[in-house]
């Protein structure tokens, strides 16, 4: 689905970060990239999000050079086929949990129809995922976890391709990083949503299915004990 060619970033700070880079992720896999901070991890999911430009190299998703489309079909690429998640939540403040989780549909330029379909498939998913009782409060109403959560749901509410996670449980506590992770695996299972995430965390590393460590610009497989 995703195949990632000799993918190369340099920054005028930090040099070399990505290096002739590979990587293919296939329809419904999930994918852990590991690496210390500084080794490359965001700037490779931002890039596949196309957030950032490579200096050189190619990405194709379902045959087709992403890296070759303008600024309307790289915003229109982002928006029906990539979900992201940050370590920050990024809730908008003025908006209520619901009305955040929803923000994506005013610009999928779906019809009424189509429209409906994905606010019940959203309310279905917030109460799968336990958060339709805060459905009415503000972000500063409501814990780091079930911020990440809505944050989750967010992030498939247009029922994206490919699922974007950048420490995803960096912020949370052991307990709630767990059940994020778990959910995140549901999820993929579920839905046939390829997951790539970048993570410190060896236990979610562990949780996916094939995992990478990210060093000197280039990524290899991991073994089980990462």
């Amino acid at each position: 689905m995703l195949q990632v060619t000799n993918v190369s970033k340099s920054f005028h700070q930090r040099g070399v970060v990505l290096n002739e880079l590979d990587l293919t992720v296939n329809e419904g896999d999930s994918v852990s990239v590991s690496g210390p901070s500084g080794s490359g991890k965001t700037t490779l999911l931002n890039i596949i999000g196309l957030l950032d430009r490579p200096d050189s190299g190619v990405i194709t998703f379902r045959g087709e050079p992403v890296l070759k489309f303008d600024q309307e079909a790289s915003a229109l690429y982002r928006n029906r086929h990539i979900g992201f998640v940050f370590q920050d939540h990024l809730l908008l403040p003025y908006l209520t949990v619901k009305e955040n989780i929803l923000l994506p549909l005013l610009a999928s330029k779906a019809d009424e129809a189509g429209y409906r379909e994905k606010v019940d498939d959203s309310m279905k998913m917030m109460e799968r995922i336990g958060i339709t009782d805060i459905a009415g409060k503000y972000p500063y109403q409501i814990s780091g976890g079930e911020a990440q959560r809505a944050t989750l749901v967010r992030a498939l509410v247009n029922k994206p391709s490919i699922l974007l996670a950048d420490e995803p449980t960096g912020s949370l506590d052991k307990q709630n990083a767990d059940r994020l992770g778990d959910l995140l695996m549901q999820l993929n299972a579920d839905y046939g949503i390829a997951l790539i995430l970048a993570t410190h965390s060896r236990e979610l590393a562990a949780k996916m299915k094939v995992r990478y460590l990210l060093s000197e610009g280039k990524l290899t497989r991991a073994e089980n004990n990462i």
